[in-house]
């Protein structure tokens, strides 16, 4: 009986049969390859991911994973740990942050999260007032810039009231922006805007206002004279009375903080005319001359009248008869030449009135009395004049 399979088929057959060989064992050797390899969580950078090697350590998985670990990068277990099966490996790449606190900057490497987390990682503890830029809940980035401005006292003057404030200002203008003060016109602070300010410095603000004010001021008269060959010598005759004016002044006024610091005449305009006071006074010689020592029966003779008071150089503020003229410097009393007028006289004098002689002194001497007035600015005016007396009793 003959064979039904030709010789060709199988020799096919034996090719096909050493072939499935081979890839049966290339797929065995495969097969134990990978299932010898250890399995490795990883962490990188928080992703996670699981991972298959043959490596020998941790430092050889990163390179087949192309990590690029650094000195300054966070890893766990540390790059030598021998890789075993089911290990957990944590991998956080370190980012380049500059930290700027009051215009010092400072350049360090960190594995944070965030802002917070880098300040509790520097141990930077921050108050309420500090301001930080970007906020703490910023995402780290590399070269990323942190800025802090760390906050202090100062003592701020507004208008004369003072109060504590937190700040973190590097110039007084800076402080009037970030506490929202505005300046006037005429507004001034001290120091300058300029200025630089520190912790417990002052920063005075001083409200200065420009006002106007008028006022209504009187106006004096003045006292004319004129001769008069009517009147006898030492009389006087007031022929129109003084009458005062009035003015109205316009001012510029400044005032620092509420109070006037100066002011300026800028107008001025005329209300109530002055009127001067106009006196007549005497220029005719005296028709009755008594010389000195005569004895005069007459009750009316001429002297020459000056004025003094209770204070006057030498005085001792008691008349000759003991009266306390201190005590009463509104008494009517004259001194007198006890040989002309005797002590104790009552007198009527022209321009002075009643009076009593009741006190002496070294110059008065003859037809010379003294009129007792009540302050220095009277006897000023009273000076010395030819008047009428009139012995009474």
């Amino acid at each position: 009986m003959k064979n039904p399979v030709p010789k060709s088929l199988s020799g096919r057959s034996w090719t096909i049969i050493f072939a499935s060989f081979v890839v049966l064992l290339t797929t065995l050797g495969i097969l134990l390859f990978e299932g010898s390899k250890n399995t490795v969580a990883m962490t990188l950078d928080g992703k996670k991911m699981v991972v298959n090697t043959h490596a020998d350590n941790i430092k050889e998985l990163l390179d087949e994973l192309d990590v690029p670990l650094t000195s300054k990068d966070y890893l766990y277990p540390k790059a030598s740990t021998k890789i075993r099966d089911d290990l957990s490996v944590i991998w956080k790449q370190a980012n380049m942050v500059h930290i700027v606190k009051d215009n010092e900057k400072k350049t360090i490497w960190t594995t944070a999260d965030t802002v917070a987390g880098l300040l509790k990682e520097q141990k930077i503890v921050l108050k309420e007032q500090d301001q930080i830029s970007p906020s703490p809940q910023t995402a780290i980035k590399n070269k990323m810039n942190v800025k802090l401005d760390i906050s202090f006292h100062l003592t701020y003057v507004d208008g004369g009231r003072a109060q504590k404030v937190w700040t973190t200002s590097t110039t007084v203008a800076d402080f009037l922006t970030q506490q929202g003060i505005k300046l006037n016109q005429y507004d001034r602070v001290e120091p300058t805007l300029t200025e630089k300010i520190s912790e417990n410095g002052v920063v005075n603000v001083i409200r200065v206002e420009k006002v106007t004010d008028v006022v209504e001021e009187p106006v004096q008269f003045a006292v004319v004279t004129k001769k008069d060959e009517n009147l006898q010598k030492g009389q006087e005759k007031v022929i129109a009375p003084g009458k005062q004016g009035r003015v109205s002044k316009q001012y510029e006024v400044m005032l620092e903080n509420g109070k006037e610091v100066s002011r300026k005449l800028i107008n001025e305009q005329n209300i109530l005319q002055k009127q001067d006071k106009i006196v007549a006074v005497g220029t005719k010689d005296l028709a009755l001359q008594v010389s000195r020592g005569e004895t005069s029966t007459e009750k009316e003779f001429y002297v020459t009248a000056t004025a003094y008071t209770a204070y006057c150089n030498g005085c001792s503020g008691r008349t000759a008869t003991g009266l306390n003229l201190r005590a009463n410097p509104n008494m009517k009393v004259i001194a007198v030449d006890p040989r002309i007028i005797p002590l104790g006289t009552k007198v009527y004098v022209e321009g002075y009135g009643y009076a009593v002689a009741a006190d002496t002194g070294g110059a008065i001497k003859g037809y010379i009395v003294d009129l007792l007035m009540p302050s220095h600015a009277d006897a000023y005016r009273w000076g010395r004049k030819k008047v009428k007396l009139t012995v009474l009793d």
